[in-house]
């Protein structure tokens, strides 16, 4: 099969052109295509949903992999070309915005596997987006940009620590793979990339609903420069003296910051201010 950089170079002659507007870079990297491929097919059988395949060059590798794949592709001029340097492989071209997508409607109550090179400027929404769908997912392996991915798998304690490292470690048990260079991609972005896998299952011991769960979340990191006390208070419109009562109950000191709660912490917090109120 034609190597990755020579084919990306006979697309590009051909008229193929990177959409800065849509936060176009396609790998080119061989060694990388087929390390990600290879974290991304175990079983054949195993449906997989590829977000944003730009040239094709990775959904031609998985697709000497796996017996079934659907690749989402946003760019209409993109899909006229895969449909064209894809066919007779056994992948279904999707030109849809990749938020709108259902899991279940393509491959109803089976369980798959997302693979994707995710934009820049919209990796978070993606990934929310998909984490919501956890029951539909057996994992994710995507390439993102390294502070995402930095931020994805962080500890409480730390700057990178917030919403979306709750919302991916709620949902998934994540690892970072691997780190890739700019020199992997055309045309080379400013920022070193990473590959994160996730194994989606529900989060052991939670008691509470996801719902009231991230409810108190995103009031938490409402202010994050606030201490916990001021940020509850106004995320959650509540009095500051019934919030004290309430993280005391929970064990939390007030003058905590949201980025130093464990996911237990902020569970029992939420325990807290469900027996206050009834609801958050």
């Amino acid at each position: 099969m034609e190597n990755a950089a020579n084919y990306t170079r006979r697309l590009q002659k051909s008229g193929a052109k990177a959409r800065k507007s849509l936060g176009q870079n396609f790998l080119i990297d061989d060694r990388i295509i087929e390390e990600i491929a290879a974290v991304s097919v175990g079983d054949p059988e195993q449906p997989i949903v590829e977000i944003g395949p730009g040239l094709g060059v990775l959904t031609r590798v998985l697709a000497r992999k796996a017996e079934k794949i659907w690749a989402v592709e946003l760019d209409r001029e993109k899909v006229t070309l895969l449909q064209r340097e894809l066919q007779g492989l056994p992948v279904d071209i999707l030109n849809m915005d990749a938020l709108k997508l259902d899991l279940t409607t393509i491959w109803g109550d089976q369980k798959g596997v997302l693979v994707g090179n995710l934009p820049y400027y919209i990796t978070s929404p993606l990934l929310m987006h998909f984490l919501e769908q956890k029951d539909s997912l057996q994992s994710m392996v995507v390439m993102v940009q390294k502070e995402v991915a930095d931020r994805l798998i962080a500890k409480p304690g730390g700057k990178d620590y917030g919403i979306l490292s709750v919302a991916a470690q709620i949902s998934a048990q994540g690892e970072k793979l691997f780190e890739v260079p700019p020199q992997a991609f055309w045309p080379a972005p400013k920022v070193t990339s990473a590959v994160v896998r996730f194994n989606l299952r529900p989060y052991p011991g939670l008691h509470v609903s996801e719902k009231d769960f991230f409810r108190v979340v995103k009031a938490s990191f409402s202010q994050r420069r606030k201490t916990l006390g001021n940020s509850l208070a106004g995320g959650l419109s509540l009095d500051k003296k019934v919030v004290i009562e309430i993280l005391a109950e929970a064990g939390i000191d007030q003058q905590r910051r949201a980025e130093t709660l464990s996911i237990e912490e902020f569970q029992a917090v939420t325990e807290a201010v469900l027996n206050k109120s009834g609801h958050t």
